[in-house]
C-alpha cells in the first residue's frame, strides 16, 4: 500500500492502516484485525458489519474528515434501510468504500467480541431517605358549591392525611391528573420529589387506586469510555439490574482533550457530541429496564456522576474553555433538572435529574462521587484513593484535610494504543505470568478461568479464541516482563540474545516480546511491543506524577494506604501495579480496591438526599492540585518513566520481588539471564 493510499482509522480500537480507493470498509477492517462482525460474507443482507463515519479535524488521529471520504450510499444500504432500517449516520461496513482518509467508530453492537463493561455495583449498606417517595391518598370529590382544581385538593389530601404542605406539579403529570382521579375513584398514589429539607415538593407521577409496582431510579456513571447504569429500587435501595456501554463520543477522540479540539475545530462539534451521548443514554436506559422487568415511567430520577469535559458535554454546554488555563468550568454546582430539560427521551418528562457538583476544572463530579463513597476525609491514617481511568481522578486526605488533582494517563491502561491491545471482552487476555527462568508465559483471558497451561483451556476458549490484550493484561506483562528481566529499568526490551529467549523478536531498530501466536489457527500474533511499554510508561508516569504532587503538597514521603478505584481499579493486580510505579511504595496488604466508587457514590446520592447535601458540602472544602500547571510536575513524570521509579526506591516492593538488574541500551551489559529471582508464590 502505497504511503499516498488514504489513511483508515478505526475506534475505539485505535488501529489503523492506509489502503487503495475503493477498498471495502470490511476488508480494511479484516486486514487490521478490526473486531467487526459479518456473517453474510458481504452481501449486505445481515448489517452487523454497520459503522460510524465520524466526519471533521481530527488533530489526535492527524487527520481530516471530508463528507465524501466513503462511497455514497448505495442500492444494497437503501434496500436494507427501507426494510429493517439504520440508524442515522450509520453505512454498512461491507457497502461502503475507502475514498479518502476517514475515522470509522465500529458500534458496540457491530464488535464480534462485545465489550465486558466491568462497573458492577458495589455492595454497600446506605441509609434509605430518597428525595422521590410514593404516598397513597383519598382525595374528595369536587363539589360545585366549593369550587376547588383537583390539584388543589390532591394537595389538601397530602396536607390532611401526610403532613406534606405546599406542593406544585411537574405539567406532564397535571395534564394527566384529571383521568388518573377519576379511574381510581378518587383513589390515587402519587410520586414526589424532595430534593432537600426546604425545597417545595413536586408531584411527578400520579397512579389510579394504590400503585404497587414500584419506583427506581438510575445512578448512571458517565465516564469517557464507558458509561455505566444501575437501575435501583428507591423503596429499598437494592440494585435490581446494572448495564454498561461504549461511550460512543470515543470516535471524536479516546482521550478528553482530543474532544475539547474536535469541539474547538469543528463548529457544533459539542453539539453533535452532546447528541450521541444522550442517545447512548436513552438506549441504556430502555435496555437496562428491560432487564429488570421494569417499565421506563417507574423511573422517575437519575444521579449522574462525571468528569468536568463529560458534564459539560451531556448538559449541552461547549467544553472549550476546559482546555485551556484557567479551565473555567460554566458552573461548578450541583445541578437539579427535569428530564426534558437534559433532553433524555427514554425517561418520563418530568424524572428529576441530580448532577453531583464538580470539585474544579479538571477534578469532576465523578471525583466527588468517589470522595462520597471512600470518605478520605474521615480517615485516620493518610490514604490515597486513584480511580484509574482514561483521565485518573486523586485523592490524598485524612481527618485534617483532603486533596485532589486529575492526571491525564490517556487510555493505555484499557487496552488502546497498544499494538494487539482491546477492550475487556471474551478472549482478551487479561492476567498473564511469565517464567523468570523459561521466559515462557502463561496467561488467562476473560471468559476462562483456566491458565493457559492447564489441561483444557483450549477447548474453554474455542468459541472466543484469543483476540488481544486488555489493561489489566497490558499492566501484568510490562510488570512480568521486568521482574523476568526481559526489560529493562528504563523499559528498553532486549534481544533474543540478551535475555536468553527467541520469544524476544526483532520489530525494525527494537524489540517485541512474543505473547501468543495464533495464526496457525487464523487467530492474530499477540505481542508486547516496545511502543506499547511506551504507551504504558507515559500513563503511569501522568498517575505517578498526579500522587507525588499531592504528597508534597501535603509535605509527606509516603502514605499509610492506597485505594484503587474504578471498574479497571477493581482489575489490577496491586503487586504488578507496583512493580511499574504506578503508585506509591506501600507494603502490599494496604493496597486495596474499592470497586467502581464512583457509581457507588452515585447510588448512595440517589438513595439519600443527606448525602447530597454532604458532597455539596465536602467539595467546597477539598484542595484542588492543578497539574497542569504545576512546574515539579514534569519533574516528577520524568523519574517516574523508569520501572518502576528512577529515585525512589520501593523498600516495600523490594521485601517481595527483586528486579533483575538488567540494562540492553547502550553501554548496558545486556545481561538478561534470569537476574534475581522472585520470593513470592506465583499463580
Amino acid at each position: 500500500m502505497a504511503d499516498k493510499d488514504p489513511l483508515v482509522v478505526f475506534t475505539p480500537s485505535g488501529k489503523r492502516g492506509r489502503f487503495p480507493v475503493g477498498t471495502p470498509v470490511l476488508s480494511a477492517a479484516r486486514q487490521l484485525g478490526v473486531d467487526l462482525d459479518s456473517v453474510c460474507g458481504g452481501r449486505g443482507i445481515c448489517s452487523k458489519c454497520q459503522i460510524v463515519p465520524a466526519y471533521g479535524d481530527f488533530s489526535k488521529h492527524g487527520v481530516t474528515v471530508a463528507k465524501d471520504a466513503l462511497s455514497e450510499w448505495n442500492a444494497v444500504e437503501q434496500r436494507y434501510d427501507e426494510k429493517r432500517g439504520l440508524k442515522p449516520g450509520r453505512r454498512l461496513g461491507c457497502q461502503a468504500t475507502v475514498q479518502r482518509d476517514v475515522v470509522i467508530d465500529v458500534p458496540p453492537e457491530s464488535q464480534v467480541h462485545r465489550q465486558v463493561v466491568r462497573k458492577a455495583a458495589s455492595a454497600r449498606v446506605i441509609e434509605m431517605d430518597p428525595a422521590t417517595r410514593l404516598f397513597y391518598v383519598e382525595v374528595d370529590e369536587p363539589d360545585m358549591h366549593e369550587p376547588t382544581g383537583d390539584l388543589e385538593r390532591v394537595a389538601r389530601a397530602l396536607r390532611q392525611q401526610w403532613d406534606i404542605s405546599g406542593i406544585e406539579a411537574a405539567f406532564p403529570v397535571l395534564a394527566g391528573l384529571q383521568k388518573t382521579l377519576r379511574k381510581g375513584a378518587w383513589k390515587i398514589t402519587v410520586a414526589l420529589h424532595k430534593p432537600h429539607e426546604d425545597a417545595v415538593p413536586r408531584l411527578v407521577a400520579a397512579w389510579p387506586g394504590l400503585h404497587e409496582s414500584g419506583l427506581f431510579g438510575l445512578a448512571i456513571d458517565l465516564g469517557s469510555t464507558t458509561i455505566a447504569a444501575h437501575l435501583t429500587d428507591l423503596d429499598t435501595g437494592q440494585v435490581v439490574a446494572s448495564a454498561g456501554v461504549m461511550n460512543p463520543q470515543i470516535r471524536f477522540g479516546e482521550d478528553l482533550m482530543s474532544r475539547v479540539s474536535y469541539a474547538m475545530m469543528n463548529p457544533g462539534g459539542d453539539a453533535e457530541m452532546t447528541r450521541v451521548v444522550r442517545e447512548a443514554l436513552d438506549t441504556l436506559t430502555v435496555e437496562i429496564a428491560a432487564e429488570a422487568g421494569v417499565d421506563p415511567a417507574l423511573i422517575l430520577e437519575a444521579v449522574f456522576v462525571c468528569n468536568p469535559v463529560m458534564h459539560h458535554l451531556l448538559l449541552g454546554i461547549d467544553p472549550v474553555e476546559l482546555g485551556q488555563a484557567p479551565f473555567a468550568l460554566a458552573t461548578s454546582g450541583a445541578l437539579s433538572l427535569s428530564a426534558v430539560e437534559m433532553g433524555l427521551g427514554a425517561l418520563s418528562g418530568s424524572a428529576r435529574i441530580y448532577v453531583l457538583p464538580c470539585i474544579a476544572g479538571h477534578v469532576g463530579a465523578d471525583a466527588a462521587a468517589v470522595a462520597l463513597s471512600e470518605q478520605p476525609g474521615k480517615s485516620d491514617d493518610l490514604v490515597l484513593v486513584v480511580d484509574v481511568g482514561t483521565n485518573a481522578e486523586i485523592l490524598l486526605g485524612d481527618r485534617s484535610r483532603v486533596l485532589a488533582c486529575s492526571s491525564p494517563t490517556g487510555p493505555a491502561f484499557e487496552g488502546a494504543q497498544i499494538s494487539s491491545g482491546q477492550r475487556a471482552a471474551p478472549g482478551a487476555i487479561e492476567a498473564i505470568r511469565i517464567d523468570p527462568e523459561t521466559k515462557e508465559p502463561r496467561f488467562r483471558v476473560i471468559g476462562c478461568d483456566l491458565w493457559s497451561d492447564e489441561d483444557g483451556f483450549a477447548e474453554a476458549t474455542a468459541q472466543t479464541g484469543i483476540t488481544g490484550i486488555c489493561g489489566s493484561g497490558i499492566i501484568e506483562a510490562v510488570a512480568e516482563m521486568r521482574i523476568a528481566g526481559l526489560m529493562d529499568p528504563s523499559g528498553l526490551i532486549g534481544s533474543a540474545e540478551q535475555t536468553g529467549t527467541d520469544r524476544c523478536v526483532a520489530e525494525g531498530r527494537t524489540h517485541a516480546y512474543l505473547v501468543h501466536d495464533g495464526t496457525d489457527e487464523g487467530g492474530p500474533r499477540i505481542t508486547v511491543t516496545q511502543g506499547d511499554i511506551r504507551a504504558i510508561q507515559l500513563a503511569k508516569s501522568a498517575l505517578y506524577a498526579g500522587a507525588r504532587l499531592l504528597m508534597d503538597e501535603r509535605g509527606v514521603e509516603k502514605v499509610d494506604r492506597v485505594v484503587l478505584a474504578g471498574a479497571f481499579g477493581a482489575h489490577i493486580s496491586p503487586l504488578h501495579a507496583m512493580v511499574l510505579g504506578m503508585i506509591p511504595d506501600v507494603p502490599l496488604e494496604q493496597v486495596t480496591s474499592a470497586g467502581n466508587a464512583a457509581g457507588t457514590g452515585a447510588r448512595i446520592a440517589l438513595c439519600n438526599v443527606a448525602a447530597r447535601r454532604e458532597i455539596e458540602r465536602m467539595v467546597r472544602e477539598i484542595t484542588k492540585v492543578e497539574t497542569a500547571i504545576e512546574p515539579r510536575f514534569q519533574e516528577h513524570f520524568v523519574a517516574a518513566n523508569a520501572i518502576p521509579h528512577a529515585t525512589d526506591t520501593f523498600p516495600e516492593l523490594s521485601k517481595l520481588v527483586v528486579l533483575p538488574k538488567v540494562a540492553f541500551g547502550a553501554g548496558g551489559d545486556g545481561d538478561g539471564g534470569g537476574g534475581g529471582r522472585r520470593r513470592r508464590r506465583r499463580g
